[in-house]
């Protein structure tokens, strides 16, 4: 028995009005399921929701007129999503959530309404309970800066406090500032929890004087 939108799939062959319009409208219902999955729980722009919405409609516009030609499809379609990385770094989520709303498009693109659904159901719940239990959150890694004084010996100046509030910590890079009156320290660190962040940065500006300290979060890591 076929699965497909209507009694055959569009590969080889141009789809009817009917058809393309059914596709289309499946595509946008399951453009706004992707937009919700990747905006639950997590940072986004306005621009990225309405991309989300829009990709797999657009994808699968071209997969339909170029008549199921594959190879075609993904090349013209691929050239247009990554658009959106040339000028502004993505992140690794907002990659995943491109290529999933792109997923669906090319299901939809050659008739397989059933399909894309199962697809968009199993993926998209292993999304939603993957953010939901912050999954690999304990092991993310989160960079730190901190600014010393000159005549602070920056080897091992923080290793009692390292001990007490994370996992790991490992110092990637060391540069003055201030016309040379200041070191500047970066470290990869592994937070123990994330609840002791306060006493974590308090104990370092005890140390470091009360100079500049900043510790991003999981969103900013992957722009760095």
């Amino acid at each position: 028995m076929s699965l497909d939108v209507l009694s055959t799939s569009f590969m080889g062959e141009f789809p009817t009005l009917h058809g393309m319009i059914i596709c289309t409208v499946g595509s946008l219902v399951f453009g706004f399921a992707s937009a919700g999955i990747y905006m639950y729980k997590n940072k986004y722009s306005r621009s990225m929701a309405v991309t989300l919405v829009l990709l797999p409609a657009i994808v699968q516009i071209i997969i339909m007129l170029v008549n199921g030609n594959i190879g075609v499809g993904i090349a013209v379609a691929g050239a247009f999503s990554l658009i959106r990385f040339r000028s502004i770094p993505g992140t690794a989520r907002e990659i995943s959530a491109i290529f999933f709303a792109m997923a669906i498009g090319f299901i939809m693109g050659m008739g397989f309404m059933f399909y894309a659904f199962m697809f968009l159901l199993i993926v998209g719940a292993v999304s939603l309970l993957l953010t939901r239990f912050s999954f690999g959150e304990d092991a993310s890694v989160r960079f730190l800066k901190v600014k010393i004084p000159e005549n602070l010996d920056y080897e091992g100046v923080f290793d009692d406090i390292f001990s007490k509030y994370t996992k790991s910590a490992e110092l990637k890079t060391v540069t003055t500032t201030n016309m040379g009156s200041l070191y500047e320290l970066t470290y990869a660190v592994q937070l123990k929890t994330s609840n002791a962040t306060k006493e974590f940065i308090d104990e370092l500006r005890c140390r470091n004087g009360n100079l500049t300290i900043m510790l991003s979060g999981n969103y900013e890591i992957e722009r760095l």
